[in-house]
């Protein structure tokens, strides 16, 4: 339906959304990038659901507000891999190392950025390639290719042709994170749905896929602060 500009300072940018299924209008503000969503029922006239978006203007700017600025990697700055806090320390050479609590980047500083989400993005690779490989073995199927991206409305997929997605920021992720989202993409080789049968399939994969289910809940959103000069 198109954005509506809600007057202030900073002006408010709001995106309409027409939904057959709400029941009620709704403001919503994305944890990932700040993004202000009306959701307007049928039947509800648009100028009655910017009413109530004008009403929660105080609202919205105070959960903006409180959102977690974004962090450039760099020299000296924390970056959890494999759900550790590691500092990131220049160092001779090329190649990216990790040693302890600390990454060790070579090269220049300015593409420093770049060299570490390369090898970020080759480790969550090797790390999902293999999780993934362990979970069709033992259901007994296969999956016909895996795909890394930089997606923020979901962790993982798995297309009806049997490819697999994943977000390679799960590498920065606690392992057991890791793994839990490997198993529930590959259980979807089985079971193309989220029925008791599918969540069945899981638990057998990964026993007590709930903590990690509820980790990439309440910290996820934060895997997408940290921006790597590209």
């Amino acid at each position: 339906m198109g954005q509506h500009i809600l007057p202030g300072n900073p002006p408010l940018a709001v995106t309409l959304r027409q939904s057959a299924r709400a029941r009620r209008i709704s403001l919503r503000v994305s944890g990932l990038d700040g993004k202000v969503t009306l959701t307007i029922p049928r039947g509800v006239r648009e100028g009655e659901a910017l009413d109530f978006a004008r009403e929660k203007e105080a609202w919205l700017r105070t959960q903006l507000s409180q959102r977690a600025a974004p962090i450039l990697v760099g020299e000296g700055v924390s970056l959890p891999v494999d759900g550790i806090p590691r500092r990131i320390v220049m160092a001779g050479g090329r190649t990216v190392r990790l040693t302890g609590d600390e990454v060790l980047v070579g090269g220049a500083p300015d593409t420093a950025g770049a060299r570490l989400q390369a090898w970020l993005k080759q480790r969550a690779r090797g790390r999902l390639a293999a999780a993934s490989d362990v979970y069709a073995a033992e259901l007994g199927v296969r999956f016909d290719r895996l795909t890394l991206r930089d997606t923020r409305s979901r962790w993982g997929s798995c297309s009806a042709r049997g490819g697999l997605m994943y977000s390679w920021r799960l590498v920065l992720a606690p392992p057991e994170v890791l793994d839990y989202v490997a198993a529930h993409e590959v259980a979807h080789l089985r079971e193309m749905n989220h029925s008791p049968a599918f969540w069945s399939v899981v638990a057998q994969l990964c026993p007590g896929y709930e903590a990690p289910r509820r980790w990439l809940r309440e910290n996820g959103a934060a895997l997408h602060r940290y921006r790597f000069g590209n």
